[in-house]
């Protein structure tokens, strides 16, 4: 009996100290003007992604679903028109596995869109495997392609004026671990996930130094721990251990989303640029997290696993531009030739991509 007493003890103490920490809760409170402003989603047809994309557009917002599922998007579209009464939810097909799709995605984007307001990198997934370009998929997904999408737009979002680049990282990158000197990578999705985490934050932290001067800034986040489909692409045994765990402790997608739209939608934040922020505030990372030269040094790297984008922000052609064609497929094969030479020198980055 005293066991089972110290055992309900021990499971009440648990959870109350999750709800005070990881499981804690918060509001958007922010009231910024957005009417009229075009907002990006990655992953906008499920989970967080839907759940600002519902916000935002009920506020008024131009939202495009960036996504791979064109069934899921529609159907996202659809349940957000009904519930907002907004018409301007459109669908642009985006695969984050693929660095040829990333590019595609911003030639439409620029071509059909006059603006860009808000970029909201918030699509990401546990899984094993690799990306198109041979890449850990973790790793492609989660950070280089979010690198090369932000890359491609910025110019755009220079433009409008108050642009925003949202990236949503996890606690996770708390065990994260980028080490430039290995010669092994890890399928082991769960660290894969922590280290693609942390290249989230990082390269936030560096991306604020680069916007210095502009009228651009950016954000890192972590959203709670959020019921999702992050993990629709495990193995049976482990959605097994996560799928009970996550319907009993962890939040819904809508209180998942109010960071992101914190970040999005409170004014006077600009000097808190390249901040992490939960609960809708900001908050100290570990020092790893905010390593100036690790930062650095992702970015160069990411841009030389890129095909394109050349050693700074390339201006993006605006609508009506003949200078839409800069990954002709003579150049992507030729690209690709030179991604696979580049791979093999930079198989020993990441224990987690290649």
């Amino acid at each position: 009996m005293l066991g089972l007493l110290l055992l309900v003890g021990g499971l009440l103490a648990g959870y109350i100290v999750l709800s005070q920490t990881l499981l804690r809760r918060a509001r958007c409170r922010g009231t910024a003007a957005v009417a009229g402003k075009t907002a990006i989603i990655t992953g906008g047809n499920t989970g967080i992604g839907k759940a600002t994309a519902l916000h935002l557009a009920r506020r008024g917002v131009r939202v495009i679903l960036a996504c791979r599922n064109r069934d899921k998007a529609e159907a996202a579209i659809a349940e957000i028109q009904q519930t907002t009464g907004s018409t301007d939810v459109v669908y642009m097909h985006l695969d984050l596995a693929s660095l040829t799709s990333v590019h595609s995605f911003t030639q439409t984007f620029l071509k059909t869109e006059a603006r860009l307001d808000l970029l909201i990198n918030n699509a990401g997934l546990v899984a094993d495997g690799r990306t198109e370009d041979g890449f850990g998929i973790q790793f492609g997904v989660n950070h280089l392609g979010h690198f090369l999408l932000t890359y491609l737009l910025l110019e755009r979002l220079k433009e409008m004026g108050g642009g925003r680049v949202i990236t949503l990282s996890s606690i996770a990158h708390r065990w994260g671990h980028i080490d430039f000197e290995v010669s092994r990578y890890s399928w082991q999705f769960f660290q894969a996930y922590c280290s693609s985490k942390l290249c989230n934050v990082l390269f936030t932290h560096e991306l604020a130094k680069r916007l210095r001067g502009t009228n651009v800034t950016c954000y890192s986040l972590h959203p709670g721990i959020v019921r999702t489909e992050l993990s629709r692409y495990v193995s049976l045994w482990q959605k097994v251990f996560i799928e009970p765990v996550a319907q009993l402790l962890f939040l819904d997608p809508e209180a998942g989303a109010q960071t992101t739209l914190h970040c999005a939608l409170q004014e006077g934040i600009e000097p808190l640029s390249g901040r992490y922020f939960f609960c809708c505030a900001a908050q100290e990372v570990c020092a790893k997290a905010r390593d100036d030269a690790m930062a650095r040094k992702l970015w160069e790297v990411s841009e030389k696993l890129c095909p394109g984008p050349g050693p700074g922000p390339r201006p993006g052609p605006g609508p009506g531009s003949n200078n839409n064609n800069f990954y002709s497929a003579s150049m992507k094969k030729q690209q690709q030739g030179e991604i696979g030479k580049r791979n093999k020198q930079i198989i020993s980055l990441f224990p987690i991509s290649l």
